[in-house]
């Protein structure tokens, strides 16, 4: 491994823990605290598994020009988080059904639910998943990550062009 390719790799390896990370925390609010998912919980944690492949992948790619590609798809699904994270504060949240909303379809043509519920089954309607931690609405944490991570993606993306 060149030495300039390391600070990209930390960087992909950082993006993928966190990600993994936050799933445990959703996994353990949910089952060790009740706290059940809405749709927009379970896409959110989709995005995060999907971050945390593609770093993982850019971990174990060497190539600059594959790093690039999946630098930016994870940028753009980060971003993308931070839309899902957004929109289930400011609209789903004040809406007692989350069901045909766009996570609910994407969640249902993935068969995410059936494949594996306890991890990607929707349990909560959104108005009852609105829940605070530490007084902070549980998607605004999401967010702040999901920010984050974006951060981290375009700060490898530049070290990559610089490389």
């Amino acid at each position: 491994m060149r030495p300039s390719s390391r600070p990209v790799t930390r960087h992909f390896a950082v993006m993928a823990l966190a990600c993994l990370a936050a799933v445990g925390a959703a996994l353990v609010a949910q089952h060790a605290f009740d706290m059940q998912p809405c749709p927009w919980c379970i896409l959110q944690r989709v995005i995060f598994l999907v971050i945390a492949v593609l770093a993982l992948v850019a971990v174990a790619w060497s190539s600059r020009g594959a790093r690039a590609v999946l630098g930016v798809a994870s940028l753009l699904l980060a971003l993308s988080g931070v839309a899902a994270a957004w929109w289930q504060h400011a609209v789903a949240a004040k809406s007692a059904s989350c069901n045909l909303t766009l996570a609910d379809k994407v969640i249902t043509a993935l068969q995410l639910d059936s494949l594996l519920p306890p991890l990607f089954g929707v349990t909560a309607n959104c108005a009852d998943a609105a829940i605070k931690v530490l007084g902070v609405p549980f998607e605004f944490w999401s967010l702040a990550l999901f920010a984050l991570l974006a951060v981290v993606a375009a700060s490898a993306l530049m070290r990559l062009r610089g490389a």
